[in-house]
């Protein structure tokens, strides 16, 4: 017996030394380490820690992306065009969307932040009328949808929208009640209804003040763009951090992000302290962020989550993998699903995941052709949509910037096809979609002009999607190159 452990004992220290236990500097991914025995000379720790601190940084980025983007949304809004919080802005115009990450051309929006720090309890009143939309807080969380896939169901009604910690008042029951996790929340619709004045006299109806104020609560403040140029996307090295460092400070810290507060804190970014970041931390943060957006790319235009395409003989996903606005499953939030959207989105609602025919919204992304090649601005384009498209409301198809995820910037100022325009129909009942740089002779109705120089990606949406499109059994054909 002890000599069978004697040689088993021999065998494993043959197999440690074989596998590199002990072996002098070992060739790694971040290049040669030096080694002193078992331990790491001392010229090499400072490799290592920089390499932890860019791992940090990295992973931080991408966790952080749904916030830094409200962060910066609200930033915008309120520096470039002067809304204060609980001011509601029209997004009505294709400049006025120009700055929204992949807005909807079709449809009006109502959007406004409020800081609830300021404000305390919010009230909102909703009149009635076909909208869709909510209340989300600033890691994108639905808190309570609104309009018609909310509790109200289009008929309108009151919502309180409390701080993290509040208590309902006495009279909750007056009121659609939501709980923020955050102290500041989005709140944002849109306008379903074709008639542009009735869609005006809707939004001239709503209101939203302090629950403190509901004496007397004033008129809420209707603001426009008016033509000025302001970008919700994300902003790109130190200015990231920058956002970042600013919004936590008006944030509580959930309970399910206390390591990567512990990351960030290795980077010189607390909560209630300044953000001065040494030369270290700093070149850390640079390449974090750098590389953090590339790995976001990767993971929203090249999805690798179970069942990202929508059809398996299409190249069609599913974009919005977060299958529940909580992105919360049994065991695990999902994380890179969660970066995945809010990298090329903003927003989330029960109605946007809804698998209730004739109910919500439902998307679906191209980010190449039907041979798997990245959508380019200086070639021609053809999408086949069959007959009876499976939407009770309407569909659109949306192209976007691949670099900002915001509408396409071109000299046509338009977006966006559906069947809410004037196209050029097929006897079938089908019709083809065209995107290129010049317009395909006799369809220019039934095209959208892409820039040379640069990639793009498409949403095609249904609105109030039917069973045709749960049930897989209408299908959309790929995008295909036209020569």
């Amino acid at each position: 017996m002890h000599g069978a452990i004697r040689a088993a004992g021999f065998s494993l220290m043959t197999m440690f030394v074989s596998c590199g236990v002990g072996a002098q500097d070992p060739d790694t991914r971040i290049g040669q380490i030096v080694m002193e025995g078992e331990l790491p000379a001392h010229e090499s720790i400072a490799k290592l820690y920089a390499e932890l601190d860019f791992q940090q940084a990295t992973q931080s980025y991408l966790w952080a992306l749904p916030l830094v983007t409200y962060a910066q949304w609200q930033e915008e809004f309120r520096d470039k065009l002067g809304a204060r919080s609980g001011d509601l802005m029209v997004l009505d115009s294709y400049e006025d969307k120009l700055g929204v990450i992949t807005a909807n051309a079709t449809t009006p929006y109502i959007l406004g932040f409020v800081d609830l720090n300021e404000t305390g309890p919010l009230v909102i009143e909703l009149p009635v009328g076909p909208t869709a939309g909510g209340v989300g807080d600033f890691w994108q969380r639905a808190i309570i949808d609104m309009g018609q896939t909310g509790p109200d169901k289009g008929k309108g009604g009151n919502y309180l929208v409390l701080p993290p910690g509040a208590e309902p008042p006495a009279d909750a029951g007056k009121y659609y009640l939501a709980k923020s996790q955050t102290m500041n929340v989005l709140v944002g619709f849109r306008l379903l209804d074709p008639d542009p004045a009735k869609g005006k006299a809707l939004i001239e109806q709503l209101r939203m003040y302090p629950y403190a104020k509901r004496a007397e609560p004033g008129q809420t403040r209707l603001l426009s763009p008016g033509g000025k140029a302001w970008s919700g996307t994300q902003p790109r090295a130190m200015a990231y951090w920058e956002r970042l460092h600013q919004i936590l400070q008006k944030e509580p810290v959930n309970e399910r992000d206390r390591f990567y507060m512990a990351m960030l804190a290795s980077l010189g970014i607390e909560k209630d302290k300044p953000f001065n970041p040494d030369d270290h931390q700093r070149k850390a943060l640079e390449q974090g962020a750098q590389i953090g957006e590339l790995i976001a790319k990767a993971n929203t235009f090249a999805k690798r989550f179970p069942d990202a395409q929508y059809w398996p003989d299409r190249q069609w996903d599913k974009v919005l993998n977060v299958t529940d606005p909580s992105q919360r499953l049994a065991y695990y939030d999902q994380l890179w699903e969660r970066s995945a959207w809010f990298y090329e989105a903003v927003g989330n609602s029960k109605g946007m995941v809804s698998k209730t025919p004739g109910l919500g919204q439902t998307y679906l992304g191209a980010y190449t052709d039907a041979k798997g090649n990245w959508l380019d601005g200086a070639k021609r384009y053809r999408l086949h949509v069959g007959a009876n498209p499976p939407a009770k409301q309407f569909w659109s198809m949306t192209v976007y910037d691949i670099d900002s995820r915001c509408l396409i910037d071109n000299p046509q100022r338009k977006a966006d096809l559906s069947s809410r325009q004037d196209l050029k129909m097929n006897a079938d009942g089908s019709v083809d979609l065209y995107f290129g740089p010049t317009a395909p002779k006799d369809f220019e109705a039934n095209w959208v002009q892409t820039l040379p120089g640069k990639h793009w990606f498409s949403y095609f949406r249904l609105y109030a999607p039917t069973l045709p499109y749960f049930d897989k059994s209408w299908k959309l054909d790929d995008i295909t190159a036209v020569e």
